[in-house]
């Protein structure tokens, strides 16, 4: 879960951006989510539906795989006030089915429906047992796409011509983000009102009735693991075989946040220069103490003298970092990490970072407001960015004051940098990512804990860059005895599609049942060691 996606460049264009059971009525119908009282408006139409399967419509989608949508209602407060149609892909069983098992592939605004077509192999062991569904959250995607009406993030790196307002002079950055928002909410819609992770979860109930099936079992990566953990709080009882990969913090407020990221980055930065000082191709030569000099050189450098780029903008040390940061996503993004920082220092040559920076490809420009579906060419070019800070806003419930985020960047900022001195600038943006807007739910902090549901798996990595393994330990504390942790020594985010052990003990839970003690580790793929302990 990146902490803010190509934040700087976003902000310089300033548009880049329950413990109580459910109720069931006569036919499985809930009367209500978990934790949450009066009187509860009508929701029965909802839960009564059907998924109706097709072929998926878009050429660019594989052809083995299926399309459909579900609906829900914009208000859950009010559903006669508008609906939403919800997009959902899905890979069938190949051998006798136990229902579906849901894929968030994180975020927050990752496309399920994208992210299921272009890593479905990964999953597709899951077959055995199970339909495999990915799905486009609210706002998210193809399912009515927020936007800050900025089409031309989509290129490849999102460079502007324009000098970034800098985090040294923060009422600049707050009057950029004030405009941001406004921008947001014209080119959104009634959506935008309306997201984020509670009403996410209240969706991901209506999809499961609607699959057919009787408990959701789930497999969430990243922010999809905060989605998880809000649906057993609110859906204890409907809780079936749920695992979180990548575990999300619950509480932590933007500025812990921040700097706890720092300290992962620069822990995984560390790692990727132990590596490449023992290849003869590392661009900062084989003396490991300054590798990690010249890369903080490097950073200041291009900060004080941006290079020009073949992307129509300046390439600054803090572009650098955002793709950095990127490339220590997984080890197998280091030899191009590598490759990126070497044309960078000796040719001058931005592009290899720069394709880091957007993950390779340009994302598809377009528009689309309505409660309807839109197809995948016309998602916005910016919506991963504009859903980010919707949601991740609309999950935090503190809105300092301009006065205190001045006084808070003052005192944070060395901190940050002891955190990492190449990080440290980049994430201290982070505090002021909700500036300007509504004030969001305090009920995840409040009362996503004690969650009486079936036991869950939680995947905490050790050198996970965004996902700090101290937040899988604090998060399985959180939720209780039902939280069951899987230690993945090893780096990279996540762990299912890097670890060998991970992905086999994930998916014996998931399909056998069989989940692993609380506790047990798998090693780094290549250690030859044991994974320790099991359970049914």
């Amino acid at each position: 879960m990146p902490a803010v996606p190509r934040t700087r460049t976003t902000l310089r264009r300033c548009a880049g951006v329950g413990a109580v059971a459910l109720a069931l009525l006569g036919a499985g119908l809930p009367a209500t989510a978990a934790r949450t009282g009066g009187e509860q408006p009508d929701l029965t139409r909802f839960y009564r539906q059907k998924v109706r399967w097709a072929a998926c419509a878009e050429a660019e989608l594989p052809k083995d795989m299926q399309c459909a949508s579900v609906t829900v209602p914009l208000d859950y407060a009010r559903p006669a006030a508008g609906t939403l149609d919800l997009a959902l892909s899905r890979y069938r069983a190949t051998g006798s089915s136990r229902g579906s098992v849901l894929l968030d592939f994180g975020g927050p605004g990752g496309s399920g429906v994208s992210g299921l077509a272009q890593q479905g192999k990964d999953f597709m062991g899951l077959t055995n047992g199970y339909d495999v569904v990915g799905f486009d959250p609210r706002g998210v995607g193809r399912s009515s796409p927020v936007s800050c009406g900025d089409g031309a993030q989509g290129t490849s790196d999102g460079a502007s011509a324009e000098e970034p307002p800098d985090v040294g002079h923060p009422l600049a950055l707050m009057k950029a983000l004030k405009q941001l928002t406004q921008r947001c909410t014209r080119n959104s819609g009634p959506v935008l009102s309306h997201i984020g992770t509670v009403n996410a979860s209240r969706d991901l109930d209506v999809i499961r009735q609607a699959l057919g099936d009787r408990k959701l079992n789930y497999l969430g990566f990243s922010y999809g693991t905060r989605l998880g953990a809000v649906y057993a709080a609110q859906f204890p009882h409907n809780v079936g075989r749920m695992v979180l990969d990548g575990v999300d913090t619950l509480t932590e407020s933007l500025a812990e946040q921040g700097v706890a990221g720092a300290r992962g980055q620069q822990t995984a930065l560390d790692d990727f220069l132990d590596w490449c000082v023992t290849d003869p191709g590392c661009p900062f030569g084989q003396d490991r103490r300054k590798a990690g000099e010249a890369v903080v050189k490097l950073v200041r450098s291009l900060d004080q003298d941006p290079v020009p780029s073949d992307f129509g903008g300046p390439f600054s040390g803090q572009d650098l970092v955002a793709a950095i940061g990127q490339g220590l996503y997984g080890r197998e993004l280091w030899p191009r990490l590598e490759r990126a920082l070497a044309s960078l220092t000796e040719d001058g040559d931005t592009r290899g970072a720069q394709n880091l920076m957007s993950g390779g490809y340009a994302l598809p420009k377009g528009h689309g407001r309505g409660g309807g579906l839109v197809d995948g060419p016309e998602i916005p070019g910016d919506n991963l960015s504009a859903a980010l800070m919707a949601i991740d806003c609309a999950d935090d419930p503190d809105r300092p004051s301009a006065e205190r985020l001045t006084r808070d960047i003052a005192r944070l900022e060395p901190e940050y940098q002891r955190a990492s001195p190449v990080f440290g600038r980049f994430r201290l943006t982070q505090i002021l990512l909700c500036y300007g807007r509504p004030r969001g739910t305090d009920f995840i902090r409040d009362q996503v804990k004690d969650v009486p549901s079936a036991r869950m798996l939680l995947v905490g990595t050790r050198g996970d860059p965004a996902t700090p393994y101290s937040w899988t330990v604090e998060t399985a504390k959180r939720l209780g005895p039902s939280a069951v942790v899987l230690d993945n020594r090893a780096d990279g985010h996540t762990g299912y599609t890097s670890s060998t052990c991970v992905h086999g003990k994930v998916d014996d839970f998931l399909l056998y049942g069989m989940l692993p003690a609380d506790g047990s580790s798998c090693p780094a793929d290549g250690d030859g060691s044991a994974v320790t302990g099991s359970s049914d």
